[in-house]
């Protein structure tokens, strides 16, 4: 199993977690306390002409059209990201084998998203002339509702028992973190039995990790549990924080406060776009309209949160407002 010690890149992270680290102030990220994250890989990735109806969404494309996804990531470096999110989160051995691939597929698929990702940060680190190690790569682990490709991640209505989520999330993340991941994104988790089960892979293989939450409301999960409880599932150094993503920015700064009373890791957040998701569609749909979605950001980081970027429905316009109104808010 992969542990700390070699997992590249793992020195940038434990700079990049800390306030007003020397490699954030480097990289000239805005606010020294805040580290940017990228947005939507898939609404990019969409805004530019690729079907994503698949049932494997923007995973399709790391075995069809690998080179877009690489582009993706260096436009959202170019715009202020310090933090390339892999196209993994619906990338897993079950999805992979409806799509006809054997496990070595499959795995070798995953690991190409981690290439992907680091080579999206060579090529902005020697365009930008920044240091590497500056910027982070991120394993995507999404939650095993994303395989069902039924919305289930945004109800947490599925419980296939601990062992079965066990052994479904294990391979992704040991192959992330074998092709060189800085550090596992545990996103869009809708229940706090699956956050128990990734936690405890993440101290098994020795890694770090972040882990956000799909929120229903300001004050619980998507499956309907208190924030606070959720929280607790991620304890300790392992984490670099924990918090909310692809949740409606209106319910972020509830959600963060009740998050900071539960936890003492760093906070973190990543709304999508406002709008809700229609599985059947396979498409976002808006119920009431929205301003832009990352303009509440200041709140955000003024309720603790010190990651905080966009996930659907956000794009590299988005991110690129989102550096400069932290930056002015400082």
């Amino acid at each position: 199993m992969p542990g700390a010690a070699t997992v590249p890149g793992a020195a940038a992270i434990r700079a990049a977690t800390v306030p007003g680290a020397a490699a954030i102030r480097a990289a000239g990220a805005g606010r020294p306390d805040i580290v940017i994250l990228d947005g939507g890989l898939a609404t990019e990735l969409a805004a530019r002409g690729h079907d994503l109806t698949h049932r494997l969404w923007s995973a399709r494309l790391l075995m069809d059209e690998p080179q877009a996804i690489e582009d993706v990531h260096l436009a959202y470096f170019q715009a202020g990201a310090r933090v390339a999110t892999t196209a993994s989160y619906q990338a897993t051995i079950p999805g992979f084998a409806t799509a006809g691939m054997d496990r070595a597929a499959a795995l070798g698929a995953i690991r190409r998203s981690v290439e992907l990702a680091g080579r999206a940060a060579d090529r902005h680190a020697s365009l930008a002339g920044l240091d590497r190690t500056s910027l982070v790569v991120a394993g995507s682990v999404g939650p095993y509702g994303a395989m069902l490709a039924d919305g289930s991640e945004y109800r947490g209505d599925y419980d296939p028992g601990r062992a079965v989520l066990r052994d479904f999330h294990a391979p992704r993340m040991e192959a992330l973190l074998e092709a060189g991941a800085d550090l596992l994104a545990l996103e869009t988790i809708p229940t706090v039995r699956e956050a128990e089960v990734l936690a405890g892979l993440v101290i098994e293989f020795g890694a770090r990790a972040w882990l956000s939450f799909q929120c229903r409301d300001g004050r619980s999960t998507a499956a309907g549990e208190p924030i606070a409880e959720a929280m607790a599932s991620a304890t300790g150094p392992a984490f670099v924080a924990v918090g909310v993503n692809c949740t409606a920015p209106r319910h972020l700064v509830a959600l963060l406060e009740a998050a900071a009373s539960a936890t003492d890791r760093p906070l973190i957040a990543y709304p999508n776009g406002g709008d809700r998701w229609d599985a059947q569609a396979r498409a976002w749909v808006s119920d009431a309209p929205h301003g832009p979605p990352l303009d509440d950001a200041p709140d955000w980081a003024a309720a603790g949160a010190k990651w905080i970027g966009g996930c659907c429905g956000t794009g590299p316009a988005d991110i690129r407002s989102l550096a400069t109104l932290l930056d002015d808010s400082r």
